[in-house]
């Protein structure tokens, strides 16, 4: 069993959802996107979550992260209850414990490369040096670049040095390498990877492409809502060797 893998790698579990099911409405149509979703995280892991378009895992992800709140069942990170739908509190979590990483990097043109992150440091109560976020990423010769002089791949890099700097205990990455090459791709795969060893960060990627799923510590698969499989990988794969 998962739960009794990672307690032997003395690992607590840090997110346990039991039951959850999301339903949007449209006019008079439900339209459900999570099905009686059971899941635990545990620390410091790397997990992938993999699945075609529609399949529930940005919805999955927004409710971890406290984007959003389950139509129905529970789901907590520690002491944190995500499935109260108080905004203060959900803001509080999202300020203090999660950093985000989508497909769009979502920096503004305007401000510099340090100048991005320290948006984000200046929300944090113990954040890193915007500066040494940025060398975390390999970017230390681009902090005074603006985005428009970066690659796609640095602006991502740039994205992801801001969900960092706050030191984060749980890094969300939506579709990260969704808008790169595969070159480019690998690349900011290997600065998540990074981040994870290094920090201990809890991480979970998303993503349609199952060569991605090699570097996790743990698989899972989602369709139509639910979680269909759950694997446990070897070994993790360097992201440089992934078969795209």
């Amino acid at each position: 069993m998962t739960t009794t893998a990672q307690a032997v790698a003395g690992r607590a579990p840090v997110f346990a959802a039991r039951g959850l099911e999301k339903v949007y409405r449209v006019g008079e149509i439900a339209v459900p996107a999570l099905r009686g979703v059971d899941l635990d995280l545990y620390e410091g892991e790397l997990v992938v979550l993999l699945g075609p378009s529609g399949s529930g895992k940005s919805t999955l992800l927004n409710v971890l992260g406290g984007l959003d709140v389950p139509t129905a069942g529970t789901v907590t990170w520690r002491d944190h209850d995500l499935a109260n739908p108080d905004e203060r509190l959900l803001t509080r979590y999202r300020r203090d414990h999660v950093g985000f990483v989508f497909q769009l990097y979502n920096l503004v043109p305007s401000l510099t490369a340090r100048e991005n992150v320290a948006l984000a440091a200046e929300i944090a109560e113990h954040p890193l040096d915007p500066a040494d976020a940025l060398a975390r990423v390999g970017l230390a010769a681009r902090v005074d670049h603006f985005p428009s002089q970066l690659s796609g791949g640095e602006q991502q890099r740039v994205a992801i040095a801001r969900a960092i700097v706050k030191r984060p205990d749980v890094l969300l990455c939506d579709e990260p390498t969704g808008a790169l090459d595969v070159q480019t791709g690998r690349l900011v795969l290997s600065v998540l990877e990074r981040v994870n060893r290094e920090l201990g960060t809890t991480t979970v990627i998303i993503t349609h492409n199952a060569a991605i799923a090699a570097m996790a510590d743990r698989v899972i698969s989602m369709r139509d809502g639910r979680i269909v499989r759950e694997e446990r990988n070897a070994h993790r794969a360097p992201p440089e060797a992934l078969a795209w």
